[in-house]
């Protein structure tokens, strides 16, 4: 039974007579409801009519014709009541004076809970029109993981304004079609609902790209003669082959879309003519060792394409998509392709998680329904990390990749990751703990950087380090969105630390020339500096110093002052600042002179890049000895740690592999290459600069010695 209200309401039902033909074109779409549930139906109806009465669409139509249209697209997925309910009333909160509390009294509170899922938030103020589509979408995301049923509404509802997209301005299509585009049709995807991306797909393609839509469309419709025919012959072998062989099978041929061709041609630069030459055929069988023994028959008929088969029936796709497939060699040179899978697949493959909708007997979800919980999860989880809506959104645009790797834990559990994927994206995917104490991983037992991509099937296990942290390179490698915010949200809360330590030091510095210390500055004027100064606490005060906002000497002047203290003799004590190297966040070593643990430097205030190390010889210091209150004196501590670029000039003779054998020594003394640059060449010598990572002169002086050994080197110097 319907968990929908449906005791006596304000509301009465309507009679036949009274019922208008497009709402008629639902009651047939739902044959599959009791008569209580049509009446449930048919009140909802009533109220949302009289809630948007004289609201009209663009195209001049009654507005409730939109909510009714969008709930037949949904009674054709099946769903239950409640989601029927909740469609024709999806904008009743949004654009009519009718509440939550009412639709709640009415319907219950479950179809309240789903229309306020879908309603967006326009009521809020926002700077602009792209931050208040990401707020709506961070609220339907987190409305989603409650009830999925939201998105169910939200992709039915994005479906019936794109079929009805006519309508809008040119700037308000193109809009629309390129968020349907970029977010829902890949979202649907995500969802293995293919009927619903492959309809806003190609509705995408011709709201975007009229004249492309209407060129391709054309030329798919008007296939020659000899296709037809050799598609024909195909069908009819591989039929005749699964019949001889007892097996239950429906046999349909696939039909390419434009927007499958148009993406085929921009990524991998073919023409019409090669994408249109392949054949696409699905087999549907009574059951999954059917499946295998179909396969077994498909590779009898022609011969199987090398490297070209991929089982999703033994591990799936994320989104739940179980299939064979297969690309054969044809008889008249053409690739075939072949999907194979039952019934039950092929139903999760046309509507993902509509399939089966557990909610119409309150049974268990289905696999679909709960990986589409868990992906759900896993981007809430990076949300709440999230500063802005904006980068959530482009997050999630990240993590809809179509295309996955399926990886092995060691225990041999199958983990999931978009193309591209590197093992510290596995790190991440495995615990956000693991990935940010990882230092390497093995890859089918091997040792290999975090940076490697992965590839299906391999084995990964990762190594961490209590030690170990985040690195800011590694923002550029990671793939996931999981992965990217962990890093960014470890990376903020490392240089606030950092930051806080370092103008602790430095304001103690400042103090102690004026005679005081921090310790001794009296707790009301400390209270009261904070108060004046708008920090609203000393880590706050800190953090600014270090960062180059306030200057130290004018905050220990300001706190000395009142405190009773005066400078001890007059002359300033230059006790310089150590630092280690792990100072990241707050010192930036400047990429003019580079400096190494080992050299003679200064550091110089900068506002909020904090403190910037030079080399003491180099060029620039010279202009900055013009500000001496920005001046700051800093010398390495005994332990430091961390790897620091170097550049160095190597003069070699212009032969072939003479580049390998450089980098060869170089990897031999345990240094990274980070980039490699001609700098000057002839017929003879070749001038070449390579950016290098050390961890000090000591270390330098080992590269460049191994470096000089070489016979093909001429020179070698410090840039």
């Amino acid at each position: 039974m319907s968990r929908v209200s449906s005791h006596a309401a304000p509301v009465a039902v309507p009679p036949d007579d009274a019922v208008p033909e497009y709402m008629r074109v639902l009651e047939r779409a739902v044959p599959y409801l009791d008569d209580a549930q049509r009446q449930v139906l048919r009140r909802a109806w009533a109220v949302g009519a009289r809630a948007h009465e004289g609201q009209f669409r663009k195209s001049g139509e009654p507005y409730i014709t939109h909510p009714v249209a969008v709930a037949v697209v949904l009674a054709e997925q099946n769903v239950d009541l409640e989601t029927l309910v909740a469609a024709i009333l999806h904008d009743t909160i949004e654009d009519t004076p009718l509440t939550r509390a009412e639709l709640a009294a009415e319907f219950g509170e479950q179809v309240a809970e789903l229309v306020d899922g879908v309603t967006k938030l326009d009521k809020l103020q926002f700077s602009n029109r792209q931050e208040a589509a990401a707020e709506s979408f961070r609220k339907m995301m987190l409305a989603m993981a409650r009830d999925l049923r939201v998105i169910l509404i939200k992709l039915a509802d994005r479906l019936h304004n794109m079929r009805t997209l006519g309508a809008q301005s040119t700037d308000a299509r193109e809009r629309i079609a390129r968020e349907t585009l970029e977010v829902y049709a890949p979202i649907a995807q995500r969802l293995g609902m293919n009927l619903i991306k492959s309809e806003l797909q190609d509705l995408g393609f011709s709201a975007l790209h009229p004249m492309r839509h209407s060129v391709l469309r054309k030329r798919i419709n008007a296939q020659p003669l000899v296709r037809r025919e050799a598609l024909s012959t195909i069908e009819a072998q591989l039929a005749q082959r699964l019949a001889n062989e007892g097996l239950q099978y429906r046999l349909v041929s696939r039909v390419k879309s434009p927007w499958s061709i148009y993406n085929k041609m921009q990524s991998e630069g073919k023409t019409f003519d090669q994408v249109m030459d392949v054949f696409g055929f699905r087999v549907i069988v009574r059951s999954v060792a059917n499946c295998y023994h179909a396969l077994g028959v498909a590779h009898s008929v022609y011969k199987p394409l090398d490297g070209r088969f991929r089982d999703f029936i033994a591990i799936p796709k994320a989104n739940g998509y179980q299939s064979l497939h297969t690309v054969l060699f044809g008889p008249y040179g053409s690739p075939i392709e072949v999907q194979i899978r039952t019934e039950e697949m092929d139903l999760i493959a046309e509507r993902g998680i509509a399939a089966h909708w557990a909610y119409k007997h309150g049974g268990a979800p289905t696999s679909a329904q709960t990986r589409a919980h868990s992906w759900i999860a896993n981007l809430l989880e990076s949300q709440r990390a999230t500063g802005s809506s904006l980068e959530f959104l482009e997050n999630v645009k990240v993590d809809l990749f179509p295309d996955e790797v399926y990886l092995f834990t060691p225990k041999g559990d199958i983990l999931s990751l978009p193309r591209n994927a590197t093992a510290l994206d596995f790190a991440y995917a495995v615990h956000t703990d693991v990935g940010n104490h990882a230092v390497a991983a093995r890859v089918d037992r091997k040792l290999v950087p975090l940076r490697t991509k992965l590839v299906s099937g391999q084995q990964t296990e990762i190594i961490t380090a209590r030690s170990a942290l985040p690195k800011p390179q590694w923002l550029e490698f990671v793939a996931t969105s999981k992965a990217r915010t962990a890093i960014r949200q470890q990376l903020k809360q490392l240089e606030h630390e950092d930051a806080v330590q370092l103008g602790h030091r430095m304001l103690d510095r400042a103090l102690e020339d004026l005679g005081s210390s921090l310790e001794r500055v009296p707790a009301a004027r400390l209270e009261a500096y904070l108060g004046e100064s708008r920090h609203p606490r000393l880590e706050a005060l800190l953090a600014d110093i270090a960062l180059g906002n306030r200057m130290p000497s004018q905050v220990a002047h300001a706190l000395a002052q009142s405190g009773g203290q005066g400078s001890r003799d007059g002359t300033r004590h230059f006790e310089k600042i150590l630092i280690t190297g792990s100072e990241r966040g707050v010192i930036t070593f400047a990429n003019c002179c580079m400096p190494i643990p080992g050299d003679e430097i200064m550091g110089y205030h900068t506002a909020g890049k904090g403190i910037v190390v030079h080399r003491i010889e180099c060029p620039n210091v010279t202009d900055y000895r013009k500000s001496p209150e920005r001046w700051v004196d800093i010398g390495w501590d005994r332990e430091v740690s961390g790897d620091f670029s170097v550049a160095l000039r190597i003069e070699v003779a212009n032969r072939p592999g003479v580049l390998a054998q450089v980098a060869a020594a170089v990897a031999q003394v345990d240094s990274n290459i980070d980039g490699v640059e001609y700098l000057e060449r002839d017929s003879n010598v070749a001038a070449i600069r390579f950016s290098i990572e050390v961890r000090g002169r000591k270390h330098l002086a080992d590269v460049i010695r191994r470096i000089r050994r070489l016979n093909v080197v001429h020179g070698v110097q410090r840039l």
